[in-house]
């Protein structure tokens, strides 16, 4: 397969942090935004993946319907769930009731009853058992790693041959992977990060996990937008200009071309942002001209939680 995937975070509910979602999608208010576009879109979408040689899908319980998209295009097109890995999430729950302008739009709780709650949920709405199942978001002050009963429950769903691990968020991304891989008796073998050329901070955690044999799957490569054509990041569109690709290419194939990357995520909402995303080739420029575009680590999380729903 090949190592973009598809994810399904702002194709499976009306509002995201994406930069430029009215570009993409429409007037806040506008029909594009309803179940029936969406799920129509995330099709499109799936196809077009589907006929470029994509074979990875990321969906998650708190991403509307996205799990429910999946699993009704699986269902429209028999034999091809043999040929597709896919991979989803539990811990958020989707509150925003289709609302653009919801206050809240995700809520996390990390308990044994959410899980036992959203693995028959995720059966159901995929209509099949994904072959990777993580916990949403990870950060420090999260009880998972130390809640006995609900590790024993994700060691037994491991034991049943769904890959099982984390999700990672935040500057402390890093320490909280080291703590779920070296944890005693850990179920966990898989990790979904943020990794990017604005917070590549996890890189050395993550090379660590994947030299123990975990599968990694990197998100956010394009930082919500940032970096695309639509960011304003100093220096990075002279740098991709140099390097002869778009601004999103250089991006992808800057995390792509990380040694202990697995996947590495799209999140494309239109067939030409995925084109674009698919001709991702690892750089060619000086490495230490990319190295200083990194930010804070700190600094990069408050922006993006800074960023506005739409």
């Amino acid at each position: 397969m090949t190592r973009i995937g598809l994810g399904l975070a702002a194709l499976g509910r009306p509002a995201y942090i994406t930069l430029g979602r009215t570009d993409d999608l429409g007037a806040r208010d506008a029909g594009a935004r309803s179940v029936e576009a969406l799920e129509a879109r995330t099709h499109a979408m799936l196809d077009a993946a589907w006929d470029a040689g994509v074979r990875y899908v990321d969906a998650a319980r708190s991403y509307g319907y996205a799990e429910r998209f999946l699993g009704s295009w699986l269902a429209a097109r028999p034999g091809r769930r043999e040929e597709l890995t896919i991979g989803s999430k539990w811990g958020y729950a989707y509150v925003g009731a289709w609302d653009v302008d919801a206050p809240v739009h995700e809520a996390k709780e990390h308990s044994l009853a959410r899980f036992e709650a959203q693995w028959p949920e995720t059966l159901d709405a995929l209509g099949t058992r994904p072959d990777v199942y993580l916990v949403h978001s990870v950060t420090p002050d999260s009880p998972v790693l130390g809640d006995g009963a609900l590790l024993d429950a994700l060691g037994a769903l491991a034991a049943t041959g769904v890959r099982v691990g984390i999700s990672t968020s935040g500057p402390a991304q890093g320490d909280v992977l080291d703590a779920a891989r070296t944890l005693r008796g850990t179920p966990f073998s898989a990790v979904q990060a943020t990794w990017n050329l604005l917070e590549p901070s996890a890189g050395a955690a993550l090379a660590r996990a994947h030299e123990d044999g975990w599968f990694v799957v990197v998100k956010e490569a394009l930082a919500n937008g940032r970096l695309t054509a639509r960011g304003d990041v100093p220096g990075v569109g002279a740098l991709a200009a140099d390097d002869g690709q778009s601004v999103d290419a250089f991006a992808v194939g800057a995390a792509a071309a990380q040694p202990w990357a697995d996947v590495v995520l799209s999140g494309a909402v239109t067939v030409e942002q995925l084109t674009s995303n698919l001709t991702a080739r690892g750089p060619r420029v000086d490495g230490r001209a990319i190295a200083v575009l990194a930010e804070d680590p700190a600094t990069y999380w408050a922006e993006r939680a800074a960023l506005p729903w739409g």
